[in-house]
């Protein structure tokens, strides 16, 4: 479900399919509802490597995962490691490696430098700080933000090194022009990991003060830190229980069914680095209420959603506005915003800027305009 799990396998297949010779090596782990996402064979090589769990101490060990990527570095050409992610010793093993190598390096922290992600269970993180994080971090010769947002957190981090800014891809469905149709009961969704993250109890709170007539709200995904029984007990002590549907992880022709059934998506989430639900949503023509903890100002400039302040109240008027509005008006907003992710959003583009960079940091190019010094 989380975004790194679709974003990294398809980063890597559009990089294979214009020529790059990929390798990705990937813990075999995932949490609670996440899908088995393999990247193509013909375009990328995939590394599995066998990992323990501390379900405990909430913490992912690799004792192999240095030995494979130092066996592909000894007898392949490779170039750059791209590291996707902090905290984990599979992270630092990699970085490990590529001095071992002298091999440069780049970090793409998916959001964990964020300022909500370094707080939450901060004691874990100071300590991986100390002991090799902000060495790895400092000798990192590029950083890859996903918008300017990031980038900013990555500067009030302390980073000084050049950052790449691309946006992740997304696969865009095709027939999504629909004929409108009256409905009994209209369908706001929200599709994310059930966790304190991203903001549901906020959306309790909202959907109460409002209470829309002719709605219900759907709520869809893994649940993790049984937050999913915190935010039932809130919806029951709200009264909302005929209000609020759980169906629980979603993937495949269930998940685009649900889509393609919503007439609003809320994501009303504390942090975000992308925030690729908000383009998939986009993408199926939904129009979309988001907060400022995701970097999704173009849902203002091309009026397809609302892009709202952290909280309860600026929660409740966007939910008053959209769901007071005509069928048709949001139907209008929702092609807006499929134009909107078609335009900015192609995997096709993300790999080119992605080799541009490579080019450079290997001193086979210029700049590239993506790139902030």
């Amino acid at each position: 479900m989380g975004g790194p799990s679709r974003t990294v396998p398809s980063l890597c297949e559009s990089l294979g399919a214009i020529g790059v010779s990929v390798h990705l090596v990937t813990p075999t782990w995932k949490t609670q509802g996440d899908p088995e996402i393999f990247p193509d064979p013909n375009y990328v090589s995939l590394h599995q490597v066998r990992s323990l769990y501390s379900p405990t101490l909430r913490f992912l060990f690799s004792p192999f995962f240095f030995r494979t990527i130092a066996n592909l570095c000894r007898h392949l050409n490779i170039q750059i490691i791209h590291n996707h992610g902090l905290w984990l010793p599979c992270s630092h093993s990699a970085v490990k490696a590529s001095r071992r190598f002298r091999i440069p390096y780049i970090i793409q922290p998916r959001g964990m430098l964020e300022p909500w992600a370094l707080n939450y269970r901060a004691w874990k993180k100071q300590l991986a700080l100390r002991f090799y994080q902000r060495s790895d971090l400092e000798k990192a010769s590029l950083f890859v933000a996903t918008s300017m947002m990031e980038a900013k957190g990555m500067r009030k981090a302390g980073l000084k090194q050049p950052i790449a800014m691309i946006p992740n891809g997304i696969d865009l469905p095709i027939g999504i022009d629909v004929p409108i149709l009256k409905k009994t009961i209209r369908n706001a969704v929200f599709l994310s990991r059930l966790h304190p993250k991203k903001g549901l109890l906020n959306l309790v709170a909202a959907w109460k003060r409002v209470r829309p007539e002719g709605w219900r709200m759907i709520v869809a995904g893994p649940n993790e830190e049984s937050h999913q029984e915190e935010v039932k007990d809130a919806v029951q002590s709200a009264k909302l229980d005929h209000d609020f549907l759980f169906v629980g992880p979603v993937e495949g022709d269930a998940k685009e069914k649900l889509f393609r059934e919503a007439d609003l998506f809320i994501l009303p989430t504390f942090s975000e680095n992308f925030g690729l639900v908000v383009a998939e949503a986009l993408s199926y023509g939904v129009p979309v209420i988001t907060t400022r903890g995701a970097p999704w100002e173009g849902l203002v400039r091309h009026s397809c959603g609302w892009w709202i302040d952290i909280g309860v109240e600026p929660l409740a008027d966007a939910i008053r506005e959209a769901t007071h509005l005509p069928f048709g008006v949001l139907r209008e907003m929702g092609i807006r915003g499929r134009a909107y992710v078609e335009a900015n959003f192609a995997w096709s583009d993300t790999a080119r800027q992605m080799l541009l960079v490579y080019e450079w940091i290997l001193h086979k190019g210029s700049k590239p305009d993506c790139v902030i010094l």
